[in-house]
């Protein structure tokens, strides 16, 4: 089964256009033969007639031909052109072209009937049969001529025939071919159109000119507005329980004294309330048509991390083309580049290096001189609480599950590697 509308269209077309071209072909042949072969019954007929106007009757009844018209055809001998007349059974005169020969037909007048020549070639037959005052027998002229001649005669007018069709069925082809692509030109634009959306290139789709297609448009913009009052919902009641989870926690850290056992269960339990509220972040519902430029996102994140590169004497070497934007919602694109190169300060020693590219997707790297780690301990690092030390840097080690967890929602991902400046390499691999 096509799965493909222009192709359907075009199948179609094809079955209706041949059918059509066939039907016409075997329509106009129809006529052409009867055309033709109507002509050499004419022929015939008024050479027959003729025939018959030479017919004489003497006083004794004898019936004799006077002075036959004369047409070479008939001279040459086995042309299947011939002609005969009879008086009943009796053969008064016949064609040179007969030599010997005698035709047969049956009795009375018709026209178009079949015969067999003395060499077997097929022969076309008239017959015409008058009655003569003063003889008892009907007088009949029998005329005939080659079925091959009428059979060729079709042949030369049905060749061209055929050939004007198939130039025509070509033409009205490559039309329909046109016709169809320009009548799903809109739907292609539909199409291109979310592509961009996908891409961040627009946030809605542009109403096209065809009736027929603006109801749909109009469902899948309305499609996109749900989705981003959902989103903007759903973040709303995560902040609403963000506040009503924390704002407690807190509340009781501050009455425990600072070295009672109950502060390491409430580190935890933030921890993982942290942990499940932003993971519920990552994994709910992506904004549509959201474009967002990374240098100034990289800019403002450094910004922030000024006093720690201050305070450990750390240099930043950004090279990122500032046409570069990432298809996504900003606060995203700074959740992922944000925790990454806070893991890079926190565990770097002078130097972190930031390396932005586009080349059929989004690559980010992220690179930092610090003790980097070994390739087997990766994994672990990409899982919630996944901390390889428990003694280095502070924090909760939800950072880089969350980064590869919102790397997944955009369908990318987050690599770890050895890093050229001797540390870690955090790679973020996003579609174009």
């Amino acid at each position: 089964m096509i799965r493909s509308i222009r192709g359907r269209l075009l199948l179609l077309a094809a079955v209706w256009l041949g059918a059509a071209l066939l039907a016409a072909f075997l329509f106009i042949s129809a006529l052409l033969e009867d055309f033709v072969t109507g002509r050499f019954d004419a022929e015939a007929a008024g050479f027959a007639d003729a025939l018959l106007a030479a017919v004489e009757s003497g006083e004794d009844g004898q019936v004799e031909l006077d002075d036959p018209p004369a047409d070479p055809r008939f001279d040459l001998p086995l042309t299947g052109w011939y002609w005969q007349v009879q008086a009943g059974d009796a053969v008064i005169a016949r064609s040179g072209s007969l030599l010997d020969g005698r035709l047969q037909a049956p009795p009375g007048d018709f026209a178009g009937g079949k015969g067999v020549g003395a060499d077997g070639a097929a022969l076309r037959v008239l017959r015409r049969q008058v009655s003569l005052p003063g003889s008892d027998a009907p007088v009949a002229a029998i005329v005939t001529a080659p079925q091959g001649q009428i059979d060729d005669s079709l042949r030369q007018i049905s060749r061209p025939l055929g050939i004007a069709l198939a130039v025509l069925g070509v033409v009205t082809a490559l039309a329909s071919v046109v016709q169809v692509t320009a009548g799903l030109h809109s739907l292609d634009q539909v199409r291109r159109d979310l592509g961009r959306v996908r891409a961040g290139g627009k946030d809605r789709l542009t109403p096209p000119p065809v009736t027929e297609l603006r109801p749909l448009v109009a469902e899948i913009n309305a499609a996109l507005d749900g989705n981003a009052a959902l989103l903007a919902r759903s973040r709303q009641h995560l902040g609403n329980l963000a506040h009503s989870l924390k704002t407690p926690l807190a509340a009781l850290a501050n009455e425990l004294p600072a070295g009672h056992k109950g502060q390491a269960l409430i580190t935890r339990m933030d921890r993982l309330i942290g942990w499940h509220l932003r993971r519920a972040r990552s994994a709910g519902p992506r904004a549509l048509g959201q474009r967002t430029p990374v240098r100034p996102v990289i800019d403002d994140i450094l910004m922030v991390l000024r006093w720690p590169m201050q305070d450990k004497g750390m240099t930043a070497d950004i090279d990122c083309p500032a046409d570069i934007a990432f298809a996504g919602e900003r606060q995203d694109l700074e959740e992922m580049i944000g925790n990454l190169c806070d893991n890079a300060v926190k565990w770097g020693r002078a130097r972190l290096a930031i390396t932005v590219a586009q080349a059929g997707g989004l690559c980010i790297r992220i690179e930092d001189d610090g003790p980097g780690m070994a390739e087997t301990d990766a994994p672990r690092a990409l899982i919630r609480g996944g901390r390889l030390d428990e003694h280095g840097a502070s924090g909760s080690g939800l950072g880089l599950a969350i980064v590869a967890d919102l790397a997944a929602l955009h369908g990318g991902g987050l690599r770890l590697e050895r890093s050229r400046l001797g540390g870690l390499a955090a790679i973020l691999d996003l579609p174009a």
